[in-house]
């Protein structure tokens, strides 16, 4: 399938502390912050000064099924590829054999994980 690697997304356990670093100490700036309903989460979205390569910061509420038990360097949360077509790309991921592990709609968006060999999470989205 042809894609384009457009950000990474790292769980963090603590949000605002996770944005201080990334603005004061790095100058990062926040572009963008969404709660997202359906996973129990907050999403915040950081770019350089120079617009390169965005970070997005994931923090998971008590009783989502994303807030496992955090472990220093299991926080990658996941890749995130955008495609062309979202059904034709899941189609090929399942035929090569990395099923849908979580689909996520909400009222304007959708998007899907797959896994790759080594388990990290892969986003799908057009």
């Amino acid at each position: 399938m042809k894609s384009r690697l457009r950000y990474t997304g790292i769980r963090v356990k603590d949000l605002e502390a996770s944005v201080k670093f990334y603005t004061s100490v790095l100058g990062m700036t926040e572009r963008a912050r969404n709660a997202i309903g359906e996973t129990k989460g907050v999403v915040v979205d950081l770019i350089s000064e120079d617009g390169g390569h965005p970070l997005e910061l994931n923090y998971y509420e008590k009783g989502s099924p994303f807030d496992t038990t955090y472990e220093v360097g299991e926080g990658l949360d996941h890749l995130a590829f955008q495609v062309p077509n979202l059904d034709e790309a899941i189609a090929e991921a399942e035929k090569a054999g990395h099923p849908v592990v979580q689909e996520v709609k909400t009222a304007e968006n959708r998007w899907v994980y797959v896994r790759d060999p080594n388990g990290i999470w892969i986003e799908l989205f057009v």
